[in-house]
This record gives C-alpha cells, sequence and structure tokens, in this order.
C-alpha cells in the first residue's frame, strides 16, 4: 500500500521522497516527463545565503537547511553510489567602495550570532589571485556558509538513491495515499486557477557553462551574476531573471550579456569557452518564499512549490518538515511560507 504519491520530480518532489523514504514511509513518484526535466535540470546550482541580518524566519529556515545540506547530500550519494557535485567552497564578492565596506564589516559581527558561529563571514583584503573578481575598494567579502552544487547531476543522484531503495520514477500511475504537488510552474497555475489574484508565476532564467577547471575553490557573486566552479573542471554562469519570454527553452543576447560581465569581473575567466547554454522557467511563488502545506480546497493533498532562484539551498529543510507534516501531522512551517500565506 503506497503511503504518499509525489507528483513532481524537480528538486522539491525528489528530495521530499528521500526523506520521507528514510522514515520508513512507501512512496511514489509520478512525472511525465521524467526527473529533472523543468527548472531543476539547470546548471547553476549556487546554495548562497541571505545577508546575516534583519533576521526572518524566511533566513533561519534557509540557515537551517544550508547547515543541513552537507549530510543530507553525502547520505544521498552513500545510497545511490552517485555524486551530486556538493562542496561547500564558501563564496566571494566584491566591495565597491569604503561605505560598502562598512556595512559589510558590520555584517560580520551580525553573523557571528546569526549564524550561531558555524560560519564566517568576513571582509578581506583582495589579492589579485585569477579566480578572485576585481575588486573596487580593493577588499572582498568571504563567507563560509556558501556552497553548490550541480543541479541535474544533484537529481540524478536522489534518482538513484530512490531506485536502490525500490522507488522508481513513473510517468502516469493513480494517485494512492497523501498526495504532494511538486510540479512547479504547471502547479502554481493550477493553485491560481479560480482565485482573485495570483498564487505565483514562472520567471525564465538563462544560464551558461564555461570550459575552466576551479575545484575546489569558492562561488563568487560578482557583476551582478553568480559563478560556481563546479567540480567537474566546469563553471556556470548565471543568470537572468526574465518575467516576460515568448520561448522559456531558447538563450538569446540576455545570457551573452551575462557571460561578458562574469568575463569582466573576474580576469581568469577572459578566454573560458562557453560549453553549453541553458534556459528554464522557475516557479516563483507570490511571497517569493517557498509555499509549502496543505492544498486548500483538496483534503489529503500538499503543496510543496515555489523554490525561485533557491531551491536547492532550502530542499534539505523543506523534506523535513514537509514529511513532518503528512506522516506525523506536525506542522512546522514557518510564518510566510504557508500556502494560506499566499492566498
Amino acid at each position: 500500500m503506497t503511503d504518499i504519491t509525489i507528483r513532481g520530480a524537480g528538486i522539491f518532489g525528489l528530495s521530499i521522497a528521500w526523506v520521507c523514504v528514510r522514515r520508513g514511509a512507501k512512496v511514489q513518484i509520478i512525472d511525465p516527463d521524467g526527473a529533472g526535466a523543468g527548472s531543476s535540470g539547470g546548471i547553476v546550482g549556487a546554495l548562497a545565503p541571505h545577508v546575516p541580518e534583519n533576521w526572518n524566519p524566511k533566513k533561519t529556515f534557509q540557515l537551517d537547511s544550508l547547515l543541513m545540506a552537507e549530510q543530507f547530500w553525502a547520505g544521498v550519494a552513500s545510497a545511490g553510489g552517485m555524486e551530486p557535485g556538493y562542496s561547500r567552497t564558501g563564496r566571494l564578492q566584491p566591495i565597491a567602495d569604503g561605505t560598502a565596506r562598512a556595512l559589510a564589516q558590520r555584517r560580520a559581527e551580525t553573523a557571528a550570532d546569526l549564524w550561531q558561529s558555524r560560519a564566517l563571514w568576513e571582509v578581506i583584503p583582495a589579492s589579485d589571485a585569477p579566480w578572485e573578481p576585481r575588486s573596487p575598494d580593493g577588499y572582498l567579502i568571504r563567507d563560509t556558509l556558501s556552497a553548490h552544487l550541480h543541479p541535474r547531476r544533484a537529481c540524478d543522484a536522489l534518482v538513484a538513491a530512490l531506485a536502490a531503495s525500490g522507488v522508481p520514477i513513473q510517468t502516469d500511475a493513480a494517485d494512492a495515499g497523501a498526495v504532494i504537488w511538486a510540479t512547479g510552474v504547471a502547479g502554481l497555475e493550477a493553485l491560481s486557477a479560480g482565485r482573485a489574484r495570483s498564487m505565483g508565476s514562472g520567471v525564465k532564467g538563462q544560464a551558461a557553462l564555461l570550459k575552466y577547471n576551479a575545484p575546489e575553490l569558492p562561488q563568487l557573486f560578482a557583476g551582478g551574476v553568480h559563478i560556481i566552479p563546479h567540480l567537474d573542471g566546469t563553471a556556470a554562469i548565471g543568470s537572468t531573471s526574465e518575467t516576460g519570454y515568448d520561448d522559456p527553452a531558447t538563450t538569446d543576447a540576455l545570457l551573452d550579456d551575462v557571460v561578458a560581465n562574469a568575463r569582466a569581473a573576474v580576469p581568469a575567466l577572459a578566454n573560458a569557452p562557453v560549453v553549453a547554454r541553458w534556459a528554464g522557467v522557475r516557479p516563483r511563488a507570490r511571497t517569493r518564499a517557498p509555499m509549502l502545506g496543505p492544498w486548500p480546497e483538496r483534503a489529503g493533498h500538499f503543496v510543496a512549490n515555489g523554490g525561485f532562484k533557491i531551491g536547492f539551498g532550502m530542499a534539505p529543510k523543506v523534506a523535513d518538515v514537509i514529511a513532518d507534516l503528512v506522516l506525523e501531522g506536525r506542522d512546522a512551517i514557518p510564518e510566510g511560507f504557508h500556502v494560506k500565506d499566499n492566498l
């Protein structure tokens, strides 16, 4: 007998399935397009925190999830024998001027408390190393909380771990047990149907993969773009945020601008060739936080959606709280994340 049906095999659906299986539940996953077919099949994979100030439930939730990530992904890799490309090597950001440096230093003080002394946020002198971004002020922000993974490989690793536990991805099956909808943009559209205002929408993103070998170096945020040194000898550059688009899967000159900004910010990338281009539509809930909890009009149905830009970073904690809710009836969803908060 199936305890849980999960519709959607993106990062939320796969992660929830994995946690539920680990807790002893019988799970089926259904996605007609297969695992990672939507925005979860991207190439960037920045797991980066919010700035350590103006603390709120969303930032607390994200911190918990980022701190859970290493153990979560190690367990996935061990179970399925596939590596997700996870690495917690921190992040560097350039500082524009003295005013920005003073702000960064104040944030360093609050990070010690808000991040529970489990990660650092600090201001360091730039050294002109090839991988460092150009810094007008001569200083950089360095944090040790940021991590990254390869989204496609992470999804493949979860699929392998679930398969090893006897849970394949199915293209079609009847609902059984509690039903969890983790269907991205299509799910937001279904939730919005018949309501006075939208529950969320899709935002297109474009990213590129460059051939540049910088494993175990920090990720960068410079020139308005994330730059992720994957463990396979590539560096991901992204991404755009487009609310208006005709073709959700085609890249264009907007991506060329993103690559140009990355090359200008990081001299080491000047001659790195582009080896892949990607575009997809990411689900953004109305509140911009993940949207979790019961589907108001459907008894026994639940929602896990809205992972816009932070889905992979939030996934370990999202999976835990959804498993708590569905398997144990315990609601640990934070303020602002409930489906009802988007109504």
